[in-house]
């Protein structure tokens, strides 16, 4: 049960108390991958038992039985190192799917349109096929906290700072599972990635995500469709960026669980949270001026999940940066408050954004005096009450060096688990 929140502001929503309807367990054999000239070999094999899950449209219920399964899956084919490599260099390609400035709303659609086959998460190949029978393989009854993370940005990029966040997590749920939707790296360069992980036994996997599949039956299908034909403007930002705004959703509607952003560090369970989100900032009275969707906790079908996939693909705009994410979740919730049937929690600023954008850098530097020193350990004292993580603001805190004996440092001494991050002096 969820610790009840004080602050006024939230005495009118409750928590849903609905129990998530359960997934059945697909029980399959490991993937085994030897990294070798040879390449990976992939061995998935199907024991007898169903899964059941609920159709996007909400009302409709599909019975996924093991025939469906095994039609769904796909065997991978043995490939070919030349082709693993050039798996992993394609991402070094993705910058040129940015679209430069200075274009008109018709330019830019008509260069998007030629650049749609560069954008590999649009494609659809034997990965995405496989994406349903995977994700039921991979979440099972050994799952006792269900994550979920994106990343489309390429591999290479995924570093050290990223890699604390999971660190993090599984130093808090040592039995929970994390699932990144990620077709970078769902790759042999993502493996090696996530081996130290995996070599300790946590739960975490890279899975290619079937876009048509979590928008279907959604308002965001025929957003995606146009997006897919190249007839749909993308904006100037990123449309990666935008993307993972919606895969959020999405994922969270089909699967139910907890979504965080990949720049999230993990101080105490989630176990106790259920359909929440969190403020980003409030007023003078407590009450919330701005919420965020870089953590997400909500069950399976939430109607407020749907809400927010309506309003992505009836307000999109690819020119407002959160417009489309922080923004969006802020607008809907404010439009829905106190209605009956939508049963969430909105948790203050403490919970997940204990420090603003604007002061992160502060968390970064080491103390020099003795009133530094005191500062630090009151906010961490304070960090270790009612925080559930800490929101790092890449934008702004990945010029930071971390330095040992900062609230960062011993933040990640305290919740790491492979413990072999080189601090800044």
């Amino acid at each position: 049960m969820m610790r009840k929140v004080s602050h006024k502001m939230f005495d009118h929503q409750q928590l849903c108390r609905a129990r998530t309807p359960i997934l059945s367990a697909i029980a399959f054999t490991a993937t085994i991958f030897f990294v070798y000239a040879n390449g990976i070999i992939s061995t998935i094999a199907l024991q007898s038992s169903s899964a059941s899950t609920k159709e996007i449209s909400g009302e409709l219920h599909i019975r996924i039985t093991e025939r469906q399964i095994m039609s769904t899956v796909i065997k991978q084919p043995l490939r070919s190192m030349q082709e693993e490599i050039k798996e992993v260099d394609r991402s070094e390609n993705q910058s040129s799917v940015i679209p430069p400035f200075s274009l008109t709303v018709e330019e830019r659609i008509e260069w998007f349109r030629k650049k749609v086959p560069e954008f590999e998460i649009l494609k659809s190949d034997n990965l995405t096929k496989e994406f349903l029978g995977r994700v039921l393989e991979f979440f099972n009854n050994e799952c006792d906290v269900r994550f979920f993370m994106t990343w489309i940005s390429p591999v290479e990029s995924f570093g050290r700072r990223e890699f604390l966040a999971l660190e993090s997590l599984f130093k808090v749920h040592p039995h929970g599972c994390l699932l990144i939707l990620s077709r970078d790296l769902d790759s042999i360069q993502g493996y090696r990635i996530l081996k130290p992980l995996l070599d300790r036994k946590f739960k975490v996997a890279a899975i290619t995500p079937d876009l048509s599949f979590l928008f279907k039956n959604t308002p965001a299908e025929t957003w995606f469709e146009e997006i897919k034909s190249g007839n749909k403007d993308p904006g100037e930002i990123p449309l990666a960026q935008n993307l993972s705004n919606l895969i959020r959703l999405a994922v969270l509607y089909k699967f139910g669980g907890i979504y965080l952003d990949t720049d999230f560090i993990v101080l105490k369970s989630f176990a106790d949270l259920r359909n929440a989100i969190g403020a980003q900032s409030i007023d003078v009275s407590k009450s919330w001026t701005r919420l965020n969707n870089a953590v997400l906790v909500f069950d399976m079908n939430h109607p407020l999940l749907l809400k927010f996939i309506e309003e992505f693909a009836s307000t999109f705009d690819g020119n407002k940066w959160g417009h489309n994410g922080p923004y969006l979740v802020s607008r809907v919730v404010q439009k829905v408050a106190g209605r009956p049937g939508y049963n969430f929690t909105v948790l203050p600023p403490m919970a997940f954004y204990p420090v603003g954008w604007n002061r992160i850098g502060g968390f970064f530097k080491k103390p020099v005096n003795k009133v530094e020193s005191r500062w630090v350990n009151a906010k961490l004292l304070q960090l270790s009450g009612e925080t559930y993580g800490l929101h790092l603001w890449n934008r702004q805190s990945s010029k930071f060096s971390i330095e040992e004996g900062s609230i960062m440092g011993r933040l990640i001494s305290d919740h790491c688990v492979i413990c072999e991050y080189k601090y800044s002096s």
